[in-house]
């Protein structure tokens, strides 16, 4: 898939400036991965032009397939399965020998694996590339391994750090790197790449609401299967308590779907304009400390998302505590003044 345009200036905008190390941030979905593999790409080329690389050389294909020797790309475990980049051979044994379950973290043995690579000599003559995403999964031992080498990096190395959550990073990473906050695109520029995907107008519309605006999140929607009409119908499912709304749901796929409808809530009962829904399909909001009381209930609910007791009795736990907090609103509109 083409760099959509709005990442493709900004991969122009910093190929144009100089230095050894990037650290990409800003809220997700915004294609802080995209960028930094736009820019990986462009260094390793063997032929780059005015617009990055060229996608036509044999470095451009071995990044393609994900086996270019001068390029490492350090994710946490389960992100590099997600995405089909290769694990190394002692870390897929361990994972096929089930001795122990893919890392969510950004491991310290891999990081060392990292800085010995980041010392050797260049296969390709074209430098090499360290991607770390997202950055702010490398746990403090790993971060701390990196630090030498991010400062003063052997030979034509170069890093580039890409994070959602540019504030858990080490003072000392992040002031190694020189930073670039990514913007936010046009919504017209989002619409018009979505239905050049292949999503049609009317839902690129209903997913990059229900995304916050955000074009990864909205992709990753539209290719989900979902019905767009099922997101905006999912207020009234709750306040109704109908559990089959969430039928197929993980716990953190619902919770995040309430969290989104808790904060719509909130900020129209403050007076501004809802984000994730359109405001015709929003029940009457219930009084904010009811609302902060909710938001504070799905956070604590979240930490336990990925390891739920039963996932049935946990998703109607949440259709039941949100009917109650939506009921809430109603039954004071009603009672009398």
């Amino acid at each position: 898939m083409s760099l959509p345009p709005w990442l493709a200036t900004q991969r122009d905008a910093l190929l144009a400036q100089r230095g050894h190390a990037w650290l990409l941030h800003g809220p997700s979905g915004l294609g802080q991965f995209a960028l930094a593999m736009a820019l990986g790409q462009a260094w390793l080329c063997e032929s780059p032009g005015a617009q990055g690389a060229c996608g036509q050389c044999t470095s451009c294909h071995a990044i393609d397939v994900h086996a270019h020797a001068d390029l490492t790309v350090l994710m946490p475990e389960t992100d590099m399965i997600d995405r089909g980049w290769p694990l190394p051979e002692k870390a897929q044994s361990d994972i096929d020998d089930k001795k122990r379950k893919p890392s969510r973290e950004i491991r310290v043995d891999a990081m060392r694996e990292t800085v010995e690579f980041a010392q050797r000599t260049s296969a390709r003559g074209q430098g090499k590339v360290v991607l770390v995403y997202p950055a702010e999964q490398m746990n403090a031992i790993a971060a701390n391994a990196l630090l030498k080498t991010l400062e003063e990096p052997a030979g034509d190395t170069r890093f580039v750090l890409a994070t959602e959550a540019a504030h858990a990073l080490l003072p000392t990473i992040r002031s190694r790197c020189m930073a670039h906050a990514l913007h936010w695109p046009p919504q017209q520029d989002v619409l018009q790449w979505l239905v050049a995907q292949e999503v049609a107008p009317a839902a690129a519309q209903a997913w990059l609401r229900a995304a916050g605006g955000r074009p990864d999140d909205a992709l990753g929607l539209a290719r989900s299967g979902a019905d767009p009409s099922a997101w905006m119908a999912f207020p009234k499912a709750m306040q109704q308590g109908d559990v089959r709304a969430v039928d197929g749901w993980s716990p953190a796929q619902t919770i995040a779907a309430l969290q989104k409808l808790c904060h719509d809530l909130q900020v129209q009962q403050a007076g501004a304009a809802p984000r994730y829904f359109d405001a015709r399909v929003l029940p009457p909001a219930p009084a904010l400390p009811l609302l902060a009381r909710w938001s504070r209930e799905l956070m604590q609910a979240a930490r336990t998302a990925e390891h739920p007791f039963a996932v049935p009795l946990m998703l109607e736990a949440l259709v039941a505590q949100a009917r109650n907090v939506l009921h809430s609103a109603s039954a004071t509109a009603k009672s009398p003044s």
